[in-house]
């Protein structure tokens, strides 16, 4: 089988290539009105005098710690993702209040580590916005409410880790109002749980005089939304990953709008196994066999073309150092299992992605993380590049197709880099994302 994978905690530190894009390359990628509908920090800039003012920014601090003293961010990419949108307010003389969760304390206070509180993030974040930031213990609070009331004009505070409340992850109104006394403004920039509805993503809106999109969040729905709702056609979809049952609402929806999708990953065995094609000893979903028949049916029906890959490599078993063999998808059998693309379909989607203009990139071609089932990944990757290059519109969203591009050293030769894993994928899939739905309106 394809593990997408193998140790996620290994891919946190490539991650760190992710190149941060100034907002202003945006005006030169096109967007429907639709997109334009939410304020944005700019546009909250240009209706309110900010001098002075309290804005509660929801941010992602959620950063992998060393394992030695869990207290040494390894990466600092989402740090640095925060920094345009904090800086633009600062110098409109804001009040910048962040606020972010850390892991998964599920309510409990925990001092040190991943679930813990956010005091490793300070030192980093000083560095970066070349400012003192104030951390306080709590996220709401007579305290906290003091604390806020007292900045200046400028200044720069912190909250503690909002999962500290079990409330958070339910909406609660009570954290929600907490954090509604701090500031009148609400800034969203934390693309990656824009797909929850949680009291520091959603529910806080309803206690502020105006709500707006950070710089990250703009760029997020921009690239996204705009790559499948008015792209520069033809516009093609590369999905991979391990299970059908992970992308069958995204893929139902890439349908409605690609003009074609290119499928790699363990969740191509399923498809071979619709079309009545021995799979070996490779994964396959039994239970969505006749879910891919459909969306084969449901893709030639729109026009959409929906391309397997023609040959495979396969192991005898999963590890590094398995003997390995290229077949023809028609030449499966017995015990070998499918890890990677084969190079005729590697050579066949590049040719694929060269035709097209606005490209899509959601899940490897294999176990990248192996060296032996890591070229489909890669090459792809360097298609992707290569179309970047003459200038088509490159996107590449999910934890896994973006440490690959990263770790083949791809990350700053593609447009866009999505900072969102679940969140992309619904936005792919036309769902309405909370954190966003709740925004003021332009």
């Amino acid at each position: 089988m394809f593990l997408t994978s193998l140790t996620r905690c290994g891919t946190l530190k490539r991650t760190s290539t992710l190149r941060l894009h100034n907002y202003q390359s945006l005006l030169s990628y096109h967007t429907t009105r639709a997109l334009l509908a939410k304020l944005n920090v700019e546009g909250l800039a240009s209706k309110v005098d900010l001098k002075g003012q309290n804005v509660l920014m929801r941010v992602d601090l959620n950063v992998p710690l060393s394992k030695d003293d869990d207290v040494t961010v390894t990466d600092d990419t989402r740090l640095r993702a925060i920094v345009p949108t904090t800086k633009y307010l600062l110098d409109k003389g804001a009040n910048v209040i962040l606020c972010s969760h850390f892991g998964r304390p599920k309510g409990e206070i925990i001092e040190k580590g991943k679930n813990g509180r956010l005091n490793p993030v300070v030192p980093h974040l000083e560095t970066l916005l070349g400012k003192n930031v104030l951390k306080v213990d709590d996220c709401m609070g007579e305290d906290v409410e003091s604390a806020a009331r007292a900045l200046g004009s400028g200044d720069v505070m912190l909250l503690e880790n909002t999962r500290f409340y079990k409330g958070e992850t339910k909406n609660d109104p009570v954290l929600s109002e907490g954090l509604g006394k701090l500031a009148d403004y609400f800034v969203m920039d934390a693309f990656g749980t824009a797909h929850r509805a949680h009291s520091s993503t959603a529910g806080v809106t309803q206690h502020m005089k105006l709500s707006a999109a950070g710089y990250l969040l703009d760029k997020e729905l921009k690239y996204l939304k705009g790559a499948v709702d008015d792209p520069t056609r033809p516009l093609a979809a590369i999905v991979g990953g391990a299970k059908v049952s992970t992308k069958v609402p995204v893929l139902e929806s890439l349908i409605e709008k690609c003009d074609k999708i290119l499928l790699g990953g363990a969740m191509i065995f399923t498809f071979y196994k619709a079309k009545g094609l021995d799979t070996g000893n490779s994964i396959v979903e039994e239970d969505l066999v006749e879910v891919a028949k459909g969306l084969m049916a449901k893709a030639e029906e729109k026009g959409c073309e929906l391309i397997l890959p023609v040959d495979v490599v396969l192991a005898d078993e999963f590890k590094a150092d398995a003997t390995t063999k290229v077949a023809g998808v028609e030449d499966m059998a017995g015990e070998w299992m499918g890890l990677d693309i084969g190079p005729e379909s590697v050579k066949m989607f590049g040719e694929e992605i060269g035709k097209c203009n606005t490209i899509v990139f959601n899940g490897p071609m294999g176990v990248f993380e192996m060296p032996a089932f890591s070229n489909g990944t890669f090459s792809v990757a360097k298609y992707l590049a290569e179309a970047t290059e003459r200038g088509a519109t490159t996107i590449v969203g999910g934890g896994d197709a973006v440490a690959a591009v990263n770790q083949g050293g791809y990350g700053d030769k593609v447009s866009h880099i999505s900072t969102g894993g679940g969140a992309s994928l619904e936005l792919l899939e036309g769902k309405e994302l909370p954190g966003v739905a709740a925004l003021s309106e332009d």
